[in-house]
């Protein structure tokens, strides 16, 4: 008795009876409220900077390419929507440093119909037997009167043309290999309107150039395979949600068979994953090129390179082999403990029987969050857009120009006295900017919609936790099931959560938003500190990396639990969250049995549904499914693949956290059960008989006594109220 006052001592005192107890308080009040006011404000600040956004953004400005003179080429609705292509009037003065600089060639950009063809020099063109009219369509407005002197000397036409390709809608020059020499148009040389010379001489532009719009090509080709794949995508992920669908009520009727058809399928597939990796990793052996290392072949853009190389697909044989090894030597040391999971999962399943409609619920929280990341989304690229064009001194000439890189007025800049002394200078386009107070203050616009992002993610996300664990209580302290059940407990928790407890899901929601957004900025100088040499820092930075992802995983538990004692006793959120800790505590040797078995449990059938559905989409969108002419042409067939598996693991993420939290609030129930009740015939158990016999038969707690008068489920209702009376 001394040892059980002790240990309650410690971490709080047990619940008392309580017989005008019936699960969650209908009379309860409002909690949390100056939270509340603060994300009601949030909220509001929120909208506004939306509002700001919207109206100072331009999205354009990411998805058209833009003039010299800041225009949009191929802009729909403008005089420049039949010229979608950016040509450079200079290409070779792309190798200048400052292209990585300012991201802009310091020569002047004209949007054209179509890149050049052919090369050929302005001097030629202008011959009588030129082909002037060509040439003019990468000029600006020139009269066919004026002499090529006049031409170059007012900069409207380029000396040169060279034979060009569109690559990311810009013109550049198309470069290629004729034995050891690099060609351009078929020709080891071009002229450049002066003297010939080498097509080599190219590269250093092609390849500044290049190395700004590469990141920038790989996003609009993933962008092209999503508009060509979307409806497979969707097909995909319809397939992923009906498997969901079909394994949690196959699971409802026949949970102990489901599981271990689970444990099987999941250990089968990933061992046809290590089967089918050999194969590649034996099929390469004598292909050319396969046994570069990865090392030697560095990062590259195209994914599918790496699938040509033995060595990927030896670490995949590696990867694969050590999870299929880990899972098999959990289920061999938690054999014991997986039945005992096995049977709460079925009492979950009794729960979820009697509450169909919470398996519907994660489609709400679904659309709830697709409205949260939409609009964090939306409001993202609108900021990032929100600059005005600035305009820059570029010198064209050899002698040098002291006004270099400064800004200027494109209107007058002809008339001022910058140009006077540089008269080979031009006002060009050079980026987006600005430096009003709207634009000094952007960044703290962008931390803030990053902030408000994971408030209301989290917020959200809390709000199921909290509806489902509601409507779950209800169940279990109902006496007698379903009869003593709310008619709609998904709905009547729904309410009770919104109406009383905002403020108390926005505070759990913000202080692990605060978490989160440390981890975000610890990324980030985890980023700008990769070229670093200290490695003090580096260790420090880890350690802070580590140890924040640890309470982050700490205070998503806490809050979880904490939701769960706020949907039965209507309490605060500090009072709740320190309760839900107290009681588990008590009941330590219990959590550490069924918690995590049951959520690995729950864990294998969401790798379950992903391995289906990712091993169907490799087959289809790689080609090698026989017999189907209605595979896509993609760049990168791996990107509606990773898609759907995301998307799948997210879908059946959303159906077991069902089941998940149908556990937890069971589990904690069940707790509470133990210390108001003491299964005689004036305060019987509101636990099932099965769940008292798992519990009891398979956990040894030295606190807990078994009963001696344990309550069976077809105990009547008023037989309950005489015996309390």
């Amino acid at each position: 008795m001394a040892e059980e006052d002790d240990h309650y001592g410690k971490h709080g005192e047990p619940r008392k009876y309580d017989p005008n107890f019936r699960g969650p308080i209908q009379n309860r009040g409002c909690t949390d409220i100056i939270c509340c006011i603060f994300f009601i404000l949030a909220i509001v600040g929120y909208v506004a900077v939306g509002i700001v956004a919207w109206s100072q953004g331009d999205p354009r400005k990411v998805i058209y390419p833009t003039d010299s003179m800041g225009q949009f080429c191929g802009q729909v609705g403008t005089p420049l929507e039949k010229k979608p292509f950016l040509f450079y009037f200079n290409i070779l003065k792309c190798a200048s440093p400052v292209v990585l600089v300012e991201f802009q060639c310091p020569t002047t950009q004209l949007c054209v119909e179509e890149c050049p063809t052919r090369s050929m020099t302005l001097v030629q063109a202008k011959a009588p037997l030129g082909d002037w009219s060509y040439y003019k369509k990468f000029c600006k407005d020139v009269s066919d009167s004026e002499t090529v002197p006049n031409i170059l000397a007012k900069r409207l036409c380029p000396a040169m043309l060279i034979a060009s390709k569109p690559f990311t809608r810009r013109c550049f020059p198309a470069l290629g290999l004729k034995g050891d020499e690099i060609t351009v148009g078929n020709k080891t040389t071009f002229n450049d309107g002066q003297s010939d010379r080498k097509a080599s001489d190219l590269l250093p532009a092609v390849k500044n150039a290049t190395i700004v719009m590469e990141t920038r090509l790989v996003v609009m080709k993933i962008f092209e395979d999503f508009a060509h794949s979307w409806y497979w995508i969707v097909t995909g992920l319809v397939i992923a949600t009906v498997l969901s669908l079909i394994f949690i009520v196959l699971l409802r009727f026949l949970a102990g068979i489901m599981v271990w058809v689970m444990i099987v399928l999941v250990i089968l597939v990933i061992g046809y994953g290590i089967f089918h990796c050999s194969m590649e990793y034996v099929n390469l052996k004598n292909a050319p090129g396969s046994n570069v290392t990865l090392k030697e072949l560095g990062f590259q853009m195209d994914l599918t390179v790496y699938l040509h190389i033995r060595q990927t697909w030896l670490a995949f044989i590696i990867i694969l082999a050590i999870v299929e090894v880990v899972i098999i030597l959990l289920l061999i040391f938690l054999r014991n403990r997986i039945r005992i999971a096995i049977a709460l999962i079925k009492e979950a399943s009794k729960a979820i029987g009697h509450v169909m409609s919470s398996l519907f619920y994660p489609l709400f929280t679904f659309a709830l969050l697709a409205v949260v990341i939409a609009y964090w989304a939306i409001t993202a690229v609108f900021l990032s857009t929100s600059n005005e064009p600035i305009y820059k001194i570029f010198n064209m000439g050899n002698k040098e120009c002291i006004y270099a890189n400064q800004t200027c007025n494109p209107e007058n800049y002809s008339r001022s006295d910058m140009k006077l002394d540089c008269p080979e200078s031009q006002c060009l386009f050079a980026f987006y900017g600005g430096e009003s107070h709207y634009h000094k203050y952007l960044i703290f616009l962008q931390f803030y919609n990053v902030f408000l992002f994971f408030w209301c993610a989290n917020f959200v996300i809390a709000l199921g936790q909290m509806t489902l664990a509601g409507a779950f209580a209800s169940y279990y302290w109902a006496f007698n099931k379903p009869r003593d059940m709310p008619t709609c407990p998904v709905f009547a928790s729904l309410g009770r959560a919104l109406r009383y407890h905002t403020g108390t899901l926005a505070f759990g929601a913000l202080i692990l938003a605060i978490v989160q957004i440390i981890r975000v900025l610890l990324e980030y100088l985890d980023h700008k500190l990769k070229g670093a040499q200290n490695k003090f820092a580096k260790f420090l930075l880890c350690c802070l990396k580590c140890c924040f992802w640890c309470l982050e995983k700490f205070i998503k538990f806490i809050n979880r639990n904490a939701y769960i004692m706020v949907a039965i006793y209507g309490k605060n959120f500090c009072t709740s969250a320190r309760d839900a800790f107290f009681l588990l505590m008590r009941n330590v040797i219990r959590v550490a049995v069924l918690d995590k078995v049951t959520d690995f449990l729950l864990f294998l059938g969401k790798l379950l549904i992903v391995g289906i559905v990712g091993i169907i989409s490799f087959f289809f969108f790689s080609g090698r499914t026989k017999g189907l002419d209605v595979v896509p042409n993609l760049h990168y067939y791996w990107v509606p693949i990773m898609t759907i598996a995301l998307g799948s693991y997210l879908i059946a993420h959303g159906f077991f956290s069902v089941y998940g939290m149908c556990v937890d609030t069971l589990f904690l129930c069940f707790c509470e059960d133990l210390e108001r009740n003491d299964g005689s015939a004036a305060r019987p158990y509101y636990m099932s008989s099965s769940l008292r016999d798992i519990l009891f038969k398979n956990v040894e707690d030295p606190v807990t006594r078994s009963p001696s008068s344990p309550q069976e489920e077809d105990v009547p209702l008023s037989t309950r109220k005489e015996s309390t009376e």
